[in-house]
């Protein structure tokens, strides 16, 4: 039965936690967990990039030189490919590369991920991730007590989403919108006692 460390917002560890073995405990796959990343980066493509082809550039009209007699290589334009300021052979074009992967194959790539933060160690409960204010010194000094400088951070409290969006490395996410990429990026997975109980009910 894999186990996680509680602690509190002060950063010290209060006790110890059994965690669902269904999804904290599974063999990692690391295959479907690669397949599910570069989904993940492909479907964050904006896919604008754009080149004019010999057909788009302008000028070329005129053919640089007659055909024969010249001594030099026939040309019919001077906006062919191998001419400066000429087309591009095949030019980029705005596309989409986003494409889809199964929800079976999704599923599983998220529980190999977090099963395998829980084999290293790095899920961190916290008993109640709350702050009272907006305040990035007070959940800097917690992220340091509990020795965490790159995390996931699991929670539905805005004033802790707030407070740590400007702390580099440090990513928050609701428990259920949590993805496999944001998990294996982070050294650490540090989630709200409530929102590991919606993440156990949903995945479980």
């Amino acid at each position: 039965m894999p186990k996680a460390n509680i602690y509190d917002m002060a950063g010290k560890q209060v006790g110890e936690m059994d965690l669902n073995e269904a999804i904290f405990g599974i063999e990692p796959n690391v295959s479907v967990m690669h397949d599910v990343v570069k989904n993940h980066l492909a479907n964050c493509r904006q896919g604008t990039q754009s080149a004019l082809t010999r057909a788009e550039v302008s000028g070329g009209g005129k053919k640089p030189w007659r055909q024969k007699g010249t001594g030099r290589a026939r040309q019919g334009s001077t906006r062919a490919p191998q001419w400066t300021h000429g087309g591009i052979v095949f030019a980029p074009k705005p596309r989409s590369y986003r494409y889809t992967l199964n929800k079976k194959v999704r599923r599983l790539a998220l529980k190999s991920a977090l099963s395998a933060k829980a084999a290293e160690g790095k899920v961190l409960v916290v008993d109640d991730l709350g702050m009272a204010e907006i305040k990035t010194k007070t959940f800097a000094g917690f992220l340091g007590a509990v020795g965490s400088k790159k995390a996931l951070v699991v929670t539905g409290c805005p004033n802790v989403v707030k407070s740590a969006r400007n702390i580099p490395g440090v990513v928050t996410s609701p428990a259920n919108l949590i993805n496999v990429y944001d998990i294996i990026n982070a050294n650490e997975f540090i989630v709200d006692k409530a929102a590991l109980a919606t993440i156990e009910e949903v995945f479980g």
